[in-house]
Protein backbone atom coordinates (compact mmCIF):
# COMPACT_ATOMS: atom_id res chain seq x y z
CA UNK A 1 0.00 0.00 0.00
CA UNK A 2 1.34 3.54 -0.67
CA UNK A 3 -0.41 7.00 -0.67
CA UNK A 4 0.85 10.01 -2.90
CA UNK A 5 0.48 11.86 0.03
CA UNK A 6 2.47 11.05 3.00
CA UNK A 7 0.68 12.55 5.67
CA UNK A 8 -2.48 10.13 5.02
CA UNK A 9 -2.66 6.89 7.25
CA UNK A 10 -3.29 3.97 5.33
CA UNK A 11 -4.62 0.41 6.28
CA UNK A 12 -6.57 -2.17 4.62
CA UNK A 13 -9.43 -4.44 5.81
CA UNK A 14 -11.41 -7.40 4.43
CA UNK A 15 -14.11 -6.23 2.44
CA UNK A 16 -17.79 -6.41 3.81
CA UNK A 17 -20.82 -8.52 2.01
CA UNK A 18 -23.47 -5.55 3.17
CA UNK A 19 -24.54 -2.63 2.78
CA UNK A 20 -23.45 -1.04 5.69
CA UNK A 21 -19.62 -0.10 4.87
CA UNK A 22 -18.90 3.29 3.87
CA UNK A 23 -19.42 2.09 0.50
CA UNK A 24 -22.51 1.28 0.75
CA UNK A 25 -22.87 -1.84 -1.27
CA UNK A 26 -21.81 -5.07 -0.99
CA UNK A 27 -18.19 -5.20 -1.50
CA UNK A 28 -17.51 -8.74 -1.89
CA UNK A 29 -20.44 -10.99 -3.03
CA UNK A 30 -19.74 -15.08 -2.85
CA UNK A 31 -16.10 -14.36 -2.23
CA UNK A 32 -16.43 -12.88 1.26
CA UNK A 33 -13.74 -14.42 3.87
CA UNK A 34 -12.71 -16.78 1.30
CA UNK A 35 -9.48 -17.69 2.85
CA UNK A 36 -10.38 -19.91 5.66
CA UNK A 37 -8.40 -18.80 9.02
CA UNK A 38 -6.40 -16.04 7.37
CA UNK A 39 -5.26 -13.07 9.66
CA UNK A 40 -5.04 -9.52 8.26
CA UNK A 41 -2.79 -7.58 9.59
CA UNK A 42 -4.42 -4.33 8.65
CA UNK A 43 -1.54 -1.41 9.27
CA UNK A 44 0.64 -3.15 6.52
CA UNK A 45 -1.84 -5.17 4.84
CA UNK A 46 -0.24 -8.35 5.56
CA UNK A 47 -1.94 -11.36 4.79
CA UNK A 48 -0.96 -14.72 6.82
CA UNK A 49 -2.91 -17.94 5.91
CA UNK A 50 -2.20 -21.55 5.31
CA UNK A 51 -4.07 -23.41 2.21
CA UNK A 52 -5.01 -26.65 3.45
CA UNK A 53 -6.22 -28.30 -0.05
CA UNK A 54 -4.14 -28.19 -2.79
CA UNK A 55 -5.25 -27.77 -6.51
CA UNK A 56 -8.01 -25.02 -5.67
CA UNK A 57 -7.85 -21.51 -5.69
CA UNK A 58 -9.26 -19.61 -2.96
CA UNK A 59 -10.97 -15.92 -3.46
CA UNK A 60 -9.17 -12.55 -1.62
CA UNK A 61 -11.64 -9.64 -1.78
CA UNK A 62 -9.81 -6.73 -0.05
CA UNK A 63 -10.10 -3.04 0.75
CA UNK A 64 -7.73 -0.39 0.79
CA UNK A 65 -8.72 2.69 2.49
CA UNK A 66 -6.73 6.25 3.62
CA UNK A 67 -7.76 7.85 6.09
CA UNK A 68 -6.80 11.52 7.07
CA UNK A 69 -5.18 11.13 10.35
CA UNK A 70 -4.48 7.92 12.69
CA UNK A 71 -7.36 8.55 14.60
CA UNK A 72 -10.04 9.21 12.00
CA UNK A 73 -13.01 7.50 11.91
CA UNK A 74 -14.06 7.52 7.72
CA UNK A 75 -11.81 7.08 5.35
CA UNK A 76 -11.15 9.89 2.36
CA UNK A 77 -11.19 6.98 0.09
CA UNK A 78 -11.98 2.99 -0.49
CA UNK A 79 -10.72 1.42 -3.18
CA UNK A 80 -11.05 -2.21 -3.85
CA UNK A 81 -8.97 -5.43 -4.45
CA UNK A 82 -9.31 -8.77 -5.35
CA UNK A 83 -7.02 -11.49 -6.33
CA UNK A 84 -6.28 -15.19 -5.80
CA UNK A 85 -4.00 -17.96 -4.55
CA UNK A 86 -3.54 -21.53 -6.18
CA UNK A 87 -2.94 -24.22 -3.87
CA UNK A 88 -0.10 -26.87 -5.15
CA UNK A 89 1.42 -29.96 -4.12
CA UNK A 90 5.29 -28.93 -3.21
CA UNK A 91 8.03 -30.65 -4.68
CA UNK A 92 9.51 -34.23 -2.83
CA UNK A 93 12.95 -32.74 -3.70
CA UNK A 94 14.52 -29.20 -3.20
CA UNK A 95 11.95 -27.01 -2.25
CA UNK A 96 14.11 -23.78 -1.85
CA UNK A 97 12.10 -21.14 -4.34
CA UNK A 98 13.91 -18.93 -6.96
CA UNK A 99 14.48 -15.43 -5.46
CA UNK A 100 14.91 -12.12 -7.47
CA UNK A 101 18.42 -10.61 -6.95
CA UNK A 102 20.02 -7.23 -8.11
CA UNK A 103 19.72 -3.58 -6.79
CA UNK A 104 16.33 -3.13 -5.86
CA UNK A 105 15.21 -4.66 -3.19
CA UNK A 106 11.72 -5.37 -2.22
CA UNK A 107 9.12 -2.72 -1.57
CA UNK A 108 11.65 0.17 -2.59
CA UNK A 109 10.30 3.35 -4.03
CA UNK A 110 11.86 5.00 -6.95
CA UNK A 111 11.05 8.92 -7.81
CA UNK A 112 10.18 9.01 -11.19
CA UNK A 113 9.72 12.32 -13.24
CA UNK A 114 7.11 12.62 -15.67
CA UNK A 115 7.84 11.83 -19.01
CA UNK A 116 11.69 10.34 -18.07
CA UNK A 117 12.29 6.81 -19.50
CA UNK A 118 12.27 3.70 -17.36
CA UNK A 119 14.34 1.02 -17.50
CA UNK A 120 14.84 -1.56 -14.99
CA UNK A 121 16.48 -5.16 -15.22
CA UNK A 122 15.14 -8.30 -13.17
CA UNK A 123 17.22 -10.89 -11.95
CA UNK A 124 15.74 -14.30 -10.79
CA UNK A 125 17.84 -17.32 -9.36
CA UNK A 126 17.07 -20.17 -9.27
CA UNK A 127 18.80 -22.74 -6.05
CA UNK A 128 17.58 -26.37 -6.84
CA UNK A 129 19.81 -28.32 -8.82
CA UNK A 130 17.85 -29.10 -12.01
CA UNK A 131 15.31 -26.25 -12.13
CA UNK A 132 14.99 -23.21 -14.48
CA UNK A 133 12.41 -20.51 -14.97
CA UNK A 134 9.08 -21.06 -16.82
CA UNK A 135 7.04 -18.17 -16.61
CA UNK A 136 6.98 -15.03 -14.31
CA UNK A 137 3.60 -13.28 -12.94
CA UNK A 138 3.33 -10.00 -13.04
CA UNK A 139 1.79 -6.95 -12.42
CA UNK A 140 2.71 -3.23 -13.49
CA UNK A 141 1.43 0.27 -14.89
CA UNK A 142 -0.25 0.56 -18.09
CA UNK A 143 2.72 0.94 -20.79
CA UNK A 144 4.89 -0.88 -18.75
CA UNK A 145 6.51 -3.52 -21.19
CA UNK A 146 8.96 -6.77 -20.74
CA UNK A 147 10.53 -9.37 -21.86
CA UNK A 148 9.37 -13.14 -22.08
CA UNK A 149 11.29 -14.28 -19.22
CA UNK A 150 13.93 -12.30 -18.48
CA UNK A 151 12.24 -8.90 -17.18
CA UNK A 152 13.48 -5.93 -18.84
CA UNK A 153 11.03 -3.08 -17.94
CA UNK A 154 10.92 0.05 -20.03
CA UNK A 155 8.35 3.18 -19.36
CA UNK A 156 7.68 6.40 -19.85
CA UNK A 157 5.38 7.82 -17.08
CA UNK A 158 2.59 9.82 -18.43
CA UNK A 159 0.94 12.82 -16.98
CA UNK A 160 -2.41 11.13 -15.73
CA UNK A 161 0.10 8.63 -13.75
CA UNK A 162 1.13 10.71 -11.34
CA UNK A 163 1.58 9.46 -7.86
CA UNK A 164 2.06 5.97 -6.48
CA UNK A 165 2.24 3.04 -9.67
CA UNK A 166 3.41 -0.32 -8.27
CA UNK A 167 5.28 -3.09 -10.44
CA UNK A 168 5.08 -6.72 -8.33
CA UNK A 169 6.55 -10.19 -9.79
CA UNK A 170 6.98 -13.49 -9.53
CA UNK A 171 8.97 -16.67 -10.93
CA UNK A 172 7.99 -20.31 -11.18
CA UNK A 173 10.06 -22.65 -11.45
CA UNK A 174 9.60 -26.00 -13.75
CA UNK A 175 8.59 -27.93 -10.16
CA UNK A 176 5.98 -25.64 -9.70
CA UNK A 177 7.59 -23.72 -7.08
CA UNK A 178 6.67 -19.93 -6.48
CA UNK A 179 8.92 -17.37 -5.18
CA UNK A 180 7.86 -14.99 -2.70
CA UNK A 181 6.09 -11.59 -4.39
CA UNK A 182 8.53 -8.57 -5.16
CA UNK A 183 7.55 -5.42 -5.26
CA UNK A 184 8.77 -2.15 -6.31
CA UNK A 185 6.77 1.18 -6.11
CA UNK A 186 7.48 3.99 -8.96
CA UNK A 187 6.66 7.77 -7.05
CA UNK A 188 5.16 9.38 -10.56
CA UNK A 189 5.95 12.83 -10.78
CA UNK A 190 8.46 13.10 -8.02
CA UNK A 191 12.07 13.68 -7.95
CA UNK A 192 14.12 12.01 -5.53
CA UNK A 193 16.49 13.53 -3.60
CA UNK A 194 20.28 13.98 -3.97
CA UNK A 195 22.48 14.16 -0.77
CA UNK A 196 24.62 17.03 -1.37
CA UNK A 197 28.39 17.05 -1.56
CA UNK A 198 30.23 18.05 2.15
CA UNK A 199 32.86 21.14 1.42
CA UNK A 200 35.10 22.86 3.81
CA UNK A 201 32.30 25.62 4.66
CA UNK A 202 30.20 24.09 7.25
CA UNK A 203 26.57 24.02 5.87
CA UNK A 204 26.15 20.89 3.75
CA UNK A 205 27.18 18.09 5.73
CA UNK A 206 28.63 17.93 9.11
CA UNK A 207 30.83 17.12 11.08
CA UNK A 208 33.84 17.41 8.41
CA UNK A 209 37.34 17.33 9.27
CA UNK A 210 39.07 15.81 12.55
CA UNK A 211 36.96 14.87 14.91
CA UNK A 212 37.13 13.21 18.63
CA UNK A 213 35.99 9.80 19.42
CA UNK A 214 33.50 11.04 21.71
CA UNK A 215 31.21 12.46 18.39
CA UNK A 216 27.82 11.77 18.51
CA UNK A 217 25.80 13.87 16.42
CA UNK A 218 25.83 13.75 12.32
CA UNK A 219 23.84 15.44 9.69
CA UNK A 220 23.63 16.27 5.84
CA UNK A 221 21.59 17.83 3.46
CA UNK A 222 19.60 16.92 0.50
CA UNK A 223 18.03 18.26 -2.69
CA UNK A 224 14.28 17.98 -1.63
CA UNK A 225 12.34 17.92 1.63
CA UNK A 226 13.40 14.40 3.00
CA UNK A 227 10.91 12.07 5.04
CA UNK A 228 11.13 9.00 7.51
CA UNK A 229 10.37 5.79 4.97
CA UNK A 230 7.42 3.58 5.49
CA UNK A 231 9.87 0.03 5.12
CA UNK A 232 12.05 -0.72 7.86
CA UNK A 233 15.75 -1.92 7.33
CA UNK A 234 16.25 1.24 5.53
CA UNK A 235 19.53 1.40 7.03
CA UNK A 236 22.66 3.81 7.99
CA UNK A 237 25.76 1.95 8.06
CA UNK A 238 28.74 3.86 9.58
CA UNK A 239 31.92 1.45 8.43
CA UNK A 240 35.67 1.71 9.42
CA UNK A 241 37.67 2.01 6.61
CA UNK A 242 40.35 -0.18 8.20
CA UNK A 243 38.36 -3.44 7.62
CA UNK A 244 35.31 -2.44 5.39
CA UNK A 245 32.95 -3.46 7.93
CA UNK A 246 29.91 -2.03 9.78
CA UNK A 247 30.66 -0.59 13.18
CA UNK A 248 27.01 1.02 13.91
CA UNK A 249 24.00 0.47 12.09
CA UNK A 250 21.30 2.76 12.20
CA UNK A 251 17.53 1.83 11.04
CA UNK A 252 15.61 4.75 9.64
CA UNK A 253 12.17 3.42 9.05
CA UNK A 254 11.87 3.28 13.24
CA UNK A 255 14.84 4.29 15.23
CA UNK A 256 14.14 7.97 16.76
CA UNK A 257 18.26 8.47 16.86
CA UNK A 258 17.17 9.56 13.13
CA UNK A 259 15.04 12.67 12.84
CA UNK A 260 14.13 14.55 9.36
CA UNK A 261 13.79 18.33 9.36
CA UNK A 262 13.02 19.69 6.14
CA UNK A 263 15.92 19.03 3.63
CA UNK A 264 18.31 17.54 6.51
CA UNK A 265 18.77 14.62 7.72
CA UNK A 266 20.34 14.05 11.74
CA UNK A 267 21.95 11.17 12.81
CA UNK A 268 22.64 10.71 16.76
CA UNK A 269 24.87 8.04 18.19
CA UNK A 270 24.57 7.85 22.07
CA UNK A 271 27.64 5.31 22.51
CA UNK A 272 29.66 6.37 19.63
CA UNK A 273 32.10 3.35 18.60
CA UNK A 274 35.12 5.60 16.94
CA UNK A 275 38.70 4.59 17.41
CA UNK A 276 41.41 7.39 17.63
CA UNK A 277 43.28 7.48 14.37
CA UNK A 278 40.77 5.05 12.35
CA UNK A 279 39.36 6.68 9.30
CA UNK A 280 35.07 6.01 8.57
CA UNK A 281 33.09 6.20 5.80
CA UNK A 282 29.01 5.73 5.93
CA UNK A 283 26.57 4.04 3.41
CA UNK A 284 22.71 4.69 3.08
CA UNK A 285 20.02 2.39 1.44
CA UNK A 286 17.26 3.89 0.08
CA UNK A 287 14.19 4.79 -0.81
CA UNK A 288 12.63 6.44 -3.00
CA UNK A 289 16.51 6.34 -3.85
CA UNK A 290 18.61 9.28 -4.92
CA UNK A 291 21.16 8.66 -7.34
CA UNK A 292 24.14 6.00 -6.08
CA UNK A 293 27.48 7.88 -4.57
CA UNK A 294 30.25 5.74 -4.28
CA UNK A 295 32.92 8.58 -4.05
CA UNK A 296 35.33 7.71 -1.06
CA UNK A 297 35.69 11.94 -1.22
CA UNK A 298 32.26 12.77 -0.74
CA UNK A 299 32.19 12.77 2.79
CA UNK A 300 34.55 11.50 5.00
CA UNK A 301 36.02 11.66 8.92
CA UNK A 302 39.03 10.76 10.70
CA UNK A 303 38.91 10.22 14.50
CA UNK A 304 41.67 12.36 16.26
CA UNK A 305 44.16 10.15 17.67
CA UNK A 306 45.57 11.94 20.59
CA UNK A 307 48.73 9.38 21.01
CA UNK A 308 50.10 10.54 17.83
CA UNK A 309 49.41 14.38 17.90
CA UNK A 310 51.77 17.15 19.26
CA UNK A 311 51.32 18.41 22.76
CA UNK A 312 51.02 21.60 21.30
CA UNK A 313 47.35 22.84 20.59
CA UNK A 314 46.71 24.80 17.44
CA UNK A 315 42.61 26.61 17.74
CA UNK A 316 40.98 27.34 14.24
CA UNK A 317 37.97 29.74 14.26
CA UNK A 318 35.54 28.06 11.97
CA UNK A 319 33.36 30.53 9.64
CA UNK A 320 30.14 31.15 10.97
CA UNK A 321 26.72 28.94 10.08
CA UNK A 322 23.68 28.65 10.59
CA UNK A 323 23.52 24.76 11.16
CA UNK A 324 23.20 24.00 14.75
CA UNK A 325 25.26 21.23 14.63
CA UNK A 326 29.28 21.03 15.03
CA UNK A 327 30.99 20.24 12.34
CA UNK A 328 34.55 19.03 12.34
CA UNK A 329 35.82 15.95 9.49
CA UNK A 330 34.30 12.84 7.92
CA UNK A 331 34.72 10.76 5.13
CA UNK A 332 31.88 8.57 3.29
CA UNK A 333 30.74 6.82 0.47
CA UNK A 334 26.70 7.01 -0.60
CA UNK A 335 24.52 4.76 -2.32
CA UNK A 336 20.59 5.90 -2.50
CA UNK A 337 18.38 7.41 0.42
CA UNK A 338 14.50 8.31 0.59
CA UNK A 339 12.40 10.88 0.45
Amino acid sequence: MSDFDSSDTVRCRWSIGSTSNINGYDECAAVCSGVPGAMLYSDNCTLVFTLTQASMCVAVALQIEDFYTTTSPTPMSSVPIQFLFYGYIASSGCSTPPAIIGSRPNRACIGTPIGSTVNELVIVQVYCSGTSIVDFITSSPVGLTKSLYQIVLSWIPTADQVGPQGFCAGAIDNTTVQFNRWCITFLVGYNSPDLIRATSIQGTASPIGTISSNQTTFSIHATNTVNRPPRNSTNVYFNDAATNTSVYTIDCGYDAHVIYTGNTIVFYIPSPPWIPGHSYYVTFDSEPESSPISDPTFWTFDIWDSAASSTTATTTTRPQSTTPVNTLVIRIDFINFRI
